[in-house]
């Protein structure tokens, strides 16, 4: 409690304090349900009390509808507080994911490698979700029912102190019961938390490699897995469940045991005279009434352990930054096709061996290049420092003469597009998938990239145009219909360099040939990144960069790389690309 508290404060002062309005009449509402509860006993011992000492009907009947009226009341007030702060709640949770979702967005691929997506969201949205009842109900439960203890204990300390003392003493033994129990409760409640998040990842990963895992017959080690990770599960929630019943009905206890105390005085004090029949009736009410807060309470201390625990792992998430990131207010990239400058690079993946040495290289404005090199020789790392998906561990990577430290990484993503051998496509319009949920993008430009590269004929002839739904994946699409997409989503970026990640690497020589006029399209009037493994890609390539083990093994115009018999490039063409370099 006391580590996480600086957490709570500032999860307060950032999500609930736009809702004061609504915690304003939560809180109206909540004190109309606190005075009605505790006033409705009093009615019912007056109407006792009058009714024994032979009151007329008339004014019994008033006092029926007093108490009706103030039972109503009660329940519209409680079914009001419960609605905004579910409201409340609601509200924060979903701006709380949004923010969340943003700064994993925002966070290195070195973080999202590390991780699965079904862990990630479990993250976000179970975790955020175990906070609901925290911000909607836990502060509002606690104050409504300590406010009621406090005003039980009082008005039976009113009533005869012999018979508060026993409803004081038993209230305060469950209290420092509950507030013992809290740690041990708090380090169950994160081991629940981290093996449900270990077996949603599971579950993520291996349901994603279905066909995979079927093919392979690795069916029967996916199940055993999932079984292991459902155990682990099963027996953390299980012991964390069965210690706060525990706790619960131990507490329950103390307060029954004060409860038959308070009425068994009360009881005495009828027959000696001191207590009226009414107020005997009160104090069972009110000793009654003890049961209702404690139960509460002991339930949002149990959801206050779950929240503790989501609070811990949603504040690390929070407290992870990116490597990368935006450093002032920066300078833009120039407009037009982007030269590229390799200054003594060199990159090692967090715990791993260095990837790149002392890479070198410069290319002009408007030059085609072309990087080949065998699996694991840093082609893609390349890439992804051009990218500035990662920052490379020394030297520095130069677009237009500008080190992309100093250029703000929305202006980079601008003028710097992708287009890889594995296509994301999303389950929803053409459209969106093309200008990447853009608004700003207008059909024109559009259908315009569209028809440049070739495929607004097709698009026009889907059942709904640019609206038309694409499946998850692609599904239903050509593998070449999937790449002109990804082109034309390109395209529509105007970028000023183009990087080719093995587009076509997929494709069989027909339909390779299909894309050679959009990749025509493409390139005009910008500089291009080409890495393939096939020579017929690198026909259009002007400047060669070739890797070997993380260092340049040549480069040059590829022109004169061919002329020139000795070259590795020269070399490869006589023994075969493809076969050289698999």
């Amino acid at each position: 409690m006391q580590a996480v508290a600086p957490s709570y404060r500032h999860v307060l002062a950032t999500y609930l304090a736009p809702h004061r309005a609504r915690l304003a009449l939560l809180a109206a509402l909540m004190l109309i349900d606190l005075a009605l509860l505790l006033g409705l006993p009093r009615v019912v011992q007056t109407f006792i009390d009058q009714a024994t000492s032979g009151a007329a009907l008339p004014a019994l009947l008033t006092i029926g509808v007093a108490y009706l009226a103030a039972a109503l009341g009660q329940n519209w007030a409680q079914v009001g507080w419960q609605y905004v702060a579910h409201n409340i709640g609601l509200l924060a949770t979903n701006r709380i994911r949004t923010d969340l979702t943003m700064h994993c967005l925002r966070l290195d691929m070195g973080f999202h490698n590390s991780r699965t997506p079904g862990e990630l969201i479990e993250r976000v949205d179970g975790d955020v979700g175990k906070l609901q009842n925290f911000l909607s109900e836990f502060l509002v439960q606690i104050v409504l029912n300590g406010l009621l203890l406090v005003g039980v204990v009082v008005l039976l300390f009113l009533l005869d102190w012999r018979v508060g003392l026993p409803a004081i003493i038993s209230v305060v033994l469950a209290v420092l019961g509950a507030v013992l129990l809290t740690k041990l409760l708090a380090h169950y409640s994160i081991k629940e938390r981290q093996a449900s998040a270990e077996l949603f990842g599971l579950l993520e990963e291996r349901l994603s490699g279905t066909e995979d895992i079927r093919a392979n017959g690795a069916v029967a080690y996916v199940l055993r897995r999932h079984l292991e990770r459902s155990r682990t599960f099963f027996r953390t929630s299980v012991l964390r469940a069965l210690l706060s019943v525990v706790s619960w009905r131990s507490l329950n206890l103390a307060i029954d045991i004060g409860a038959i105390v308070a009425l068994a005085i009360g009881a005495f004090l009828a027959l000696d005279g001191t207590l009226t029949v009414g107020q005997v009736y009160l104090i069972f009410a009110y000793t009654t009434m003890l049961d209702q807060p404690i139960e509460t309470l002991m339930r949002q201390l149990d959801d206050l352990q779950q929240a503790t625990a989501s609070m811990s792992r949603v504040q690390q998430l929070f407290a992870m930054q990116p490597q990368v990131g935006d450093e002032g207010p920066g300078t833009s990239l120039p407009e037009g096709p982007l030269a590229v400058e390799l200054r003594g690079i060199s990159f090692a993946y967090p715990n791993d061996d260095m990837v790149l040495r002392d890479v070198s290289a410069q290319f002009p404005a408007g030059a085609v290049l072309g990087v080949l090199g065998r699996t694991g020789s840093g082609k893609t790392t390349l890439t992804r420092l051009l990218l500035r998906l990662y920052d490379p561990t020394a030297g520095t990577v130069l677009l237009g003469g500008v080190d992309l430290r100093a250029v703000p990484i929305a202006n980079l993503r601008a003028r710097v597009a992708i287009v890889t051998q594995d296509v994301q496509l999303f389950s929803t319009s053409v459209r969106n998938n093309l200008t990447f949920f853009d608004p700003t993008i207008p059909d024109e430009r559009i259908w315009a990239a569209l028809d440049t590269l070739g495929m607004g004929d097709w698009v026009r002839s889907q059942p709904q145009g640019l609206d038309t739904v694409l499946a998850t994946g692609g599904s239903g699409l050509s593998a070449g219909q999937a790449q002109l997409l990804a082109f034309a989503r390109a395209f529509l970026r105007d970028p000023g360099l183009i990087i080719l990640d093995e587009a076509s690497s997929r494709l069989d020589p027909a339909t390779e040939r299909q894309l050679e006029v959009a990749l025509t399209q493409l390139l005009r009037g910008r500089s291009a990144i080409i890495i393939a493994h096939r020579l017929g890609t690198l026909d259009r390539v002007n400047q060669l960069l070739i890797l070997e083990q993380g260092q340049v093994l040549e480069q040059g115009q590829r022109a004169e790389l061919v002329r020139n018999p000795d070259s590795r490039f020269a070399q490869l063409l006589r023994v075969g690309l493809e076969d050289a370099l698999a």
